[in-house]
């Protein structure tokens, strides 16, 4: 199965009423764990790393990784580079042969924002890419460093940035934050259901870690395509070690290794049965 570019596994997902999970890998076993999810299950899906996460996980290193497992994987697979701050990396990004690529110009004016996301579209396009922007301000940042106040999205705004910008995919903010919630949010339907009236690209969700798998499905009802999954991810990894090890399952390297993939999957094929995305590649 080639490697794929993301809007059209988004357009398939809105006209046929689900979501398409995109999974913050961070090393190969966590790429592993998502792709035998997505392999046995059968569904699409989007793997990412956020710019902020490189000085763990350096983009020359873990994305090449990603574009090539992709590329050999069974099912429909795109390569994001998430929350993108700087040309530099962007470009580096596409130059690697990531598929779409996100710039995060929520913490900008509007006008700013507009044509700053506009110029990376166009960028994108010179690889035949997609792109990815945002409207409004999920709360928290990425990495949990920052505490970023949640300022919801303008249904109107989204619809004037989405038509000035080209974009292929639209981030909304609905009171919905990065990181682990402290109690379930109390997300604005009402914003999305307004917003997705408006904007005719698919809309995506950020911070999807800790809302309650009713509350995605009536995302995905309003207009949710694309839900970005990234703190369940490592937390599922993290979780999985210290069960194996609790239980004197690890005896060397290579179990801690299968732990670790372990922890990918579980967390893919929740979100999987949660999104309706599975029989869908």
């Amino acid at each position: 199965m080639p490697l794929s570019k993301m809007s059209p596994l988004l357009i398939k997902a809105k006209n046929e009423g689900y979501a398409v999970g995109s999974f913050s890998v961070a090393n190969m076993e966590m790429v592993l764990g998502v792709l035998k999810a997505i392999e046995e299950t059968k569904s699409p899906a989007i793997i990412q790393i956020a710019e902020v996460r490189l000085k763990q996980s350096p983009l020359e290193v873990i994305g090449p990784l990603m574009v090539a497992a992709a590329k050999n994987a069974g099912v429909p697979v795109a390569v994001h580079f998430d929350h993108g701050k700087t040309e530099e990396k962007i470009r580096q990004a596409l130059d690697i042969g990531f598929t779409s690529v996100m710039f995060d110009g929520s913490h900008l004016p509007f006008e700013e924002n507009c044509a700053f996301t506009s110029k990376i579209k166009q960028i994108a396009a010179e690889y035949d890419a997609d792109c990815e922007g945002e409207i409004g301000c999920v709360g928290g940042s990425e990495d949990g460093s920052e505490n970023i106040a949640i300022n919801c999205t303008s249904p109107v705004q989204a619809r004037d940035f989405a038509k000035a910008s080209g974009v292929d995919a639209l981030a909304v903010a609905i009171g919905n934050a990065h990181g682990n919630y402290k109690q379930a949010p109390n997300l604005r339907f009402d914003i999305l259901e307004q917003t997705a009236s408006l904007v005719d690209v698919p809309l995506v969700l950020h911070g999807g870690t800790g809302i309650l798998p009713d509350d995605f499905r009536k995302c995905i009802s309003l207009g949710i395509h694309k839900i970005n999954i990234a703190t369940a991810t490592f937390d599922s990894v993290e979780a999985s070690v210290k069960k194996t090890y609790e239980q004197g399952g690890i005896n060397g390297y290579y179990d801690l290794q299968a732990a670790e993939v372990q922890g990918a999957y579980e967390n893919a094929m929740k979100h999987i049965e949660i999104f309706g995305c599975a029989g869908k590649a």
